[in-house]
């Protein structure tokens, strides 16, 4: 597989402090994987009932989906956020766990959408995903 490239142009925020790029390329010899929405919710349903253990689980969660499709979060180009309530102490929540699931220069390009309510009354937080992975 031709190697993801990662750029932050010249002309635009450098994000990569926030855990994310500004822009992501794959290369034609991959299959896409598209992961939904993940909640902060564990495999019986249960919620914690603050957001940073929800950010945590929904994390958990998109790491689970990533190895079912034989993924690696590094393979990851592009994630959608939604935050409830949006404020900077969860963007900074947000920011910290983006970092620890994306270091360095392997960060997704990403899109966080502040909502007031996510399609399950007790969720807080919730990520999408588009990994890349080689055909081969």
């Amino acid at each position: 597989m031709g190697e993801i490239q990662r750029i932050n142009p010249k002309g635009l925020a450098d994000s990569s402090h926030y855990g994310y790029a500004q822009i992501t390329i794959i290369p034609a010899d991959t299959k896409l994987a598209y992961i939904a929405g993940q909640l902060g919710e564990d495999e019986n349903g249960n919620f914690p009932p603050d957001f940073e253990g929800q950010l945590k689980q929904a994390f958990t969660n998109l790491r689970t989906a990533l190895e079912a499709v034989g993924a690696t979060p590094e393979q990851v180009v592009k994630i959608t956020v939604l935050s409830v309530n949006h404020d900077s102490e969860k963007q900074r929540l947000i920011s910290a766990e983006r970092n620890a699931m994306w270091q360095g220069d392997r960060k997704p390009a990403s899109t966080l959408i502040p909502v007031p309510r996510l399609a399950v009354d007790e969720a807080l937080f919730e990520i999408d995903a588009v990994a890349a992975i080689s055909n081969s």
